[in-house]
């Protein structure tokens, strides 16, 4: 792929595997309200696979902003699993800004140190990873509209 290491193409799978489930998520989250609350977990699982791609890329002494990503997005899931569902605080409605501020600029990081590097590796994967974002942003956003917990 590209003339690139394994490490180099398990990052690129694991930055694209980690906006396709959030595409999913948010997708369930929009039509199938109960199920993806059922589901959610799982987002915030892949986060110890993820970490264990960065660990390996920084091991390899690959640069910091190719390894960043999985530890972010694990400190972004240990904070969403702990706040959803081992506390179950309700945050977005009314928003709670002591927790939606940590929450969304961590989701952010995430999303931001998965999709830049990706500029580096091949620019056409910056730009169909930009597409996926405005996919999962679009779910994202509707998906909170009316979260009425209907039966699925």
């Amino acid at each position: 792929m590209l003339g690139l290491t394994d490490p180099e193409i398990l990052f690129v799978v694991t930055a694209f595997l980690f906006q396709s489930v959030l595409i999913g998520h948010f997708a369930l989250r929009k039509w199938r309200f109960v199920l993806a609350l059922r589901y959610g977990p799982i987002v915030y699982a892949l986060s110890i696979p993820a970490t264990a791609v960065s660990i390996l890329l920084l091991m390899e002494g690959f640069p910091w902003w190719l390894w960043l990503g999985g530890f972010i997005y694990l400190v972004w899931a240990a904070f969403g699993y702990t706040v959803e569902y081992v506390r179950q605080i309700e945050w977005r409605a009314p928003i709670r800004w002591s927790i939606f501020g940590p929450y969304v600029t961590l989701y952010l990081a995430t999303v931001m140190f998965y999709w830049w590097p990706l500029a580096r590796i091949w620019r056409p994967l910056w730009y169909l990873y930009a597409a996926l974002f405005l996919i999962c942003t679009l779910l994202n956003v509707t998906s909170h509209k009316d979260n009425k917990r209907q039966p699925d």
